[in-house]
């Protein structure tokens, strides 16, 4: 019987929802923020206005950069590559950079870059992270 490499350390298993809901909401928010420029005028209208609140804005990067720690150190622990994390943690900060930041906040133009870059970074981790921990299961953990 092989003994599993030094990275492989037993675990619960992967959560794979929790990635599938991270990606997916963070390109849903590299979306909204890279569309909202065109579509600003159009949302009070509708009544959509909640998504242009700061507060939404704020808890939306709470909730990502939460999940996406959890998700991908949970993912990091079975697979054992850094690729993830190394495309996460740049895109929370342009994230927090987006909401914090006052001359970037302010300026709607390079507000939505940064957040669109931020989303669109979080959302592709997420989906390495899925990607290696399925190739890691696949390789590693079949019976």
């Amino acid at each position: 019987m092989a003994a599993s490499p030094p990275h492989a350390t037993p675990h619960p298993p992967a959560t794979p929802i929790l990635d599938r809901i991270g990606a997916t909401g963070s390109l849903l928010c590299a979306v909204h923020c890279a569309a909202l420029p065109l579509i600003i005028a159009l949302l009070p209208s509708l009544g959509l206005a909640a998504w242009l609140d700061d507060d939404f804005e704020l808890g939306f990067v709470l909730f990502a950069s939460a999940l996406g720690f959890y998700s991908l150190i949970r993912g990091y622990r079975r697979h054992g590559v850094l690729r993830a994390l190394r495309l996460l943690v740049p895109g929370l900060v342009a994230l927090w950079l987006g909401v914090l930041y006052a001359p970037l906040h302010a300026s709607p133009l390079l507000h939505a870059v940064s957040m669109t870059i931020g989303g669109t970074l979080v959302g592709v981790a997420h989906v390495l992270n899925l990607r290696l921990q399925n190739r890691h299961d696949a390789t590693c953990c079949t019976p």
